[in-house]
């Protein structure tokens, strides 16, 4: 899903809640993550692995220079054959630590072994989100949660596009260079769209 189409979504959601909880939680993501200097765990279940999410968020910590959003996506049946960036596994969970936020991702609620590493990383320090059902161990275990509404148009991999797209949006520009791509972009956009300046 592009820019301009997370744009029409949100345009078809304004007035709802859902645009409102996504930035919430988005900026709880942001914040965790800036405040701690980065270690982002991306995690899903067997069945569903973010691939997605992972991507966008990668992309949204590059355009809003905020590489603290860049995640380590931990997989169910990562292989030592597998390249770098795809061969995290859940061993990664159990030396999670203070300081790191690990984001589960998760359609119907994690199975108990997963419940169980995300529950030991949280008593090691970590901070816990959860994306996915609204009620169940996961969102009583996460600091934070957002449930995908059941019965309505929004699904998992839409939410997953707005979270990510909230995330690099509420990003505080870094003091390097002259300020964000999309900043400059928007910018520009003015420019070339406002009228001429009246002459006398």
């Amino acid at each position: 899903m592009d820019a301009v189409r997370v744009a029409l979504l949100r345009e078809v959601l304004a007035g709802t809640e859902w645009l409102g909880a996504t930035r919430r939680f988005a900026g709880v993501l942001r914040g965790s993550v800036v405040s701690h200097g980065g270690g982002l765990l991306l995690v899903g279940t067997p069945d569903h692995e973010p691939w997605h999410l992972a991507a966008h968020l990668v992309d949204e910590a590059a355009w809003s220079g905020t590489p603290e959003l860049t995640p380590t996506l931990v997989r169910q049946d990562a292989r030592a054959s597998d390249p770098a960036h795809l061969a995290v596994g859940l061993g990664r969970l159990a030396a999670a630590r203070r300081g790191e936020t690990l984001l589960v991702v998760s359609p119907q609620g994690p199975g108990p072994a997963l419940l169980e590493r995300v529950h030991d990383a949280r008593r090691a320090g970590a901070t816990v989100l959860a994306l996915g059902p609204g009620e169940g161990d996961l969102v009583t275990m996460a600091h934070e949660s957002l449930a995908v509404p059941e019965g309505t148009d929004l699904d998992l991999d839409t939410v997953q596009h707005l979270v990510s797209a909230a995330a690099g949006e509420n990003a505080v520009p870094s003091g390097r260079g002259r300020g964000r791509f999309r900043d400059r972009l928007s910018r520009l956009a003015e420019s070339l769209t406002a009228p001429p300046p009246a002459r006398w």
